[in-house]
């Protein structure tokens, strides 16, 4: 396998890995299970499976205030500015809470999200991947919850929006459905979402799409591999084919394995490759290859980090 300066000089751009060690001082206690050791369960799992050296390694810059009023609105900002605790933590739901260093990892999130949308619209890399936390598909305009603060990847296709993008598709597979990107998107004709989640589940919505843009998979608990290829073979790829995104973003969320204790369906890594390049096959038809994608849950650590490697490495086409 190449490394990425190898493959860049022979002409081929390579997949970006964007991330901040100001991600990893976000934390909400110890017992919290979206922890600072999930991007370092990551990093550990790269490396040993030979991967981290074909990437090409970002750091993420920090958000601002105008790029995330595309979304969210200043005065949300503001109140989540007044409340950041300068010790000790401080909760803005039940399972949602900030640190001294929450709300800097947060714009450091947003903003990774926005550089890879920039490098990607350039062709500076083929598509990224960003590993960040908080994460941020439950963030709606004006309200954090589920872990999230802002909706990381809904800047991003803001910004993708705002630079002439006319339709650009995001797709979920976190186990959780991603409310806060619905929220977000569900009148706007340049986007459509498709998704896959555990129902009934948290937030407990999502069964009955708010637009016809929308394109919602509620999956039973138990489901597997099996369920998944056929929710996407069935209801995604048909939605995708006929609106020929211009880009996609991924919201890619782990927690779906089935040795992640947070949620009851049965996914494998080989699972998240094969939907990885399945994507990556409507990208490439429509979208010279453009793909976002913004780590969202997943939990057991050993689990999160062979699915990410299985993820990048289909992203990294090795």
């Amino acid at each position: 396998m190449l490394s990425w300066l190898a493959r860049k000089m022979a002409g081929d751009a390579p997949t970006a890995y964007i991330t901040h060690p100001e991600c990893v001082l976000h934390n909400m206690g110890s017992h919290h299970p979206e922890s600072p050791d999930r991007l370092a369960a990551i990093q550990d799992r790269l490396i040993s499976a030979g991967l981290w050296d074909h990437l090409l390694h970002v750091a993420a810059p920090l958000v601002t205030h105008e790029q995330l009023a595309l979304v969210h609105p200043p005065r949300y900002v503001e109140a989540l500015e007044q409340v950041s605790p300068q010790h000790g933590i401080v909760h803005v739901d039940p399972d949602t809470a900030m640190s001294p260093h929450t709300l800097q990892a947060a714009f450091r999130a947003a903003g990774a999200v926005v550089k890879a949308t920039e490098m990607v619209l350039a062709g500076e890399a083929a598509n990224a991947f960003c590993a960040v936390r908080p994460p941020g598909h439950h963030a709606e305009s004006r309200r954090a919850m589920g872990f999230c603060f802002f909706n990381n990847l809904g800047v991003g296709v803001a910004h993708a929006l705002s630079r002439g993008m006319e339709r650009i598709a995001v797709a979920d597979f976190d186990v959780h459905h991603g409310n806060g990107t619905e929220e977000l998107f569900h009148d706007n004709p340049r986007v459509m979402m498709v998704s896959i989640f555990q129902s009934p589940f948290y937030p407990y919505c999502g069964e009955q799409p708010s637009g016809p843009n929308m394109h919602n998979v509620p999956l039973k608990a138990g489901s597997k591999g099996e369920d998944l290829r056929q929710a996407v073979e069935q209801q995604w790829l048909p939605a995708l084919h006929a609106f020929q995104p211009q880009m996609l973003f991924i919201s890619a969320g782990f927690d779906a394995h089935r040795e992640d204790e947070m949620a009851s369906l049965g996914l494998l890594e080989q699972d998240y490759a094969w939907v990885t390049e399945q994507l990556m096959a409507v990208a490439d038809r429509y979208a010279e290859g453009r793909i976002v994608s913004v780590l969202e849950g997943g939990y057991d650590l050993s689990a999160l980090g062979r699915s990410v490697a299985a993820h990048v490495k289909a992203l990294a086409r090795l």
